[in-house]
């Protein structure tokens, strides 16, 4: 994702106030959580003063403004960026690699990926290949974007049982991710996924019987039988890297003893 051009020209103060509002916190509030006062808060967000590079960071840390936004923050504000952004293929990442590599063939054979933050995948394991066999090649082409392959119609969507429900739910993260980070490629994205079409409901969407899921499953069908999924994701705490900051980590969990056993038999 990349930073609006006009940001530096915005000044910091709108920038501040703008984030501030999103997040629903009084001038006096923030003031208390900065140790500062309502005052200050009132004349940094107006262009009166031009607050240290210090209170930009501390103001930015108390709004829970992204990693990336901070240095948007700090260039509005005349200072240097603080947070670096590693290409994931950097040697300084390797480690972090080798980690995430690790990480996801140890959950084998349950699927599991890494995303940026434009859901574009970086690392897969087989597990997520078995699922994806079949979809249109030009969806596994790079970048392969996981909101693409899930509700592109040539993608897993018609073989996804409960599709819209997915789907919603899919699209309510993506509406929480924009306004969380106010990405406009994001948004491009979410308007794209947002228009494929969806087929009209099938009975088999719903299962004939209830099913005491603790969490929305995946319900997709592969090789002629249901898989169920519960989706779990994980990010990195207190990064210090754009990169890094951005990556997310979704694992899916089978939901039945039925799809244990199916992806035990497929990976054996």
């Amino acid at each position: 994702m990349t930073t609006h051009p006009a940001t530096a020209e915005r000044g910091v103060g709108p920038l501040l106030r703008a984030w501030r509002e999103q997040r629903r916190v009084s001038q006096l509030e923030l003031a208390l959580r900065a140790d500062s006062s309502a005052r200050h808060i009132s004349f940094v967000e107006t262009g009166r003063s031009r607050p240290s590079e210090e209170m930009v960071l501390r103001l930015a840390e108390h709004l829970d403004v992204p990693v990336r936004e901070r240095n948007a923050l700090l260039l509005a504000a005349g200072y240097a960026p603080r947070y670096p952004e590693t290409p994931l293929d950097d040697p300084a990442l390797g480690a972090l690699r080798e980690g995430i590599e690790r990480l996801i063939g140890g959950y084998e054979p349950y699927p599991a990926l890494v995303v940026d933050a434009l859901y574009n995948v970086v690392a897969a394991n087989r597990g997520i290949m078995t699922l994806v066999d079949g979809v249109a090649a030009s969806l596994l082409e790079p970048p392969l974007n996981a909101m693409r392959l899930a509700l592109h119609p040539q993608g897993l969507a018609p073989r996804i049982r409960n599709l819209r429900a997915w789907r919603g739910h899919l699209l309510e993260q993506m509406e929480r991710q924009i306004a969380l980070h106010r990405s406009e490629p994001l948004r491009t994205l979410y308007e794209e996924v947002a228009a494929y079409p969806v087929p009209d409901a099938d009975p088999a969407e719903e299962p004939s019987e209830p099913v005491p899921y603790f969490a929305l499953p995946l319900r997709i069908e592969h090789e002629g039988r249901t898989l169920s999924f519960i989706s779990s994701i994980a990010t990195f705490n207190t990064p210090m890297d754009v990169t890094v900051a951005e990556l997310a980590i979704e694992t899916l969990l089978p939901a039945d003893p039925a799809t244990v056993k199916c992806l035990q038999e497929l990976m054996s």
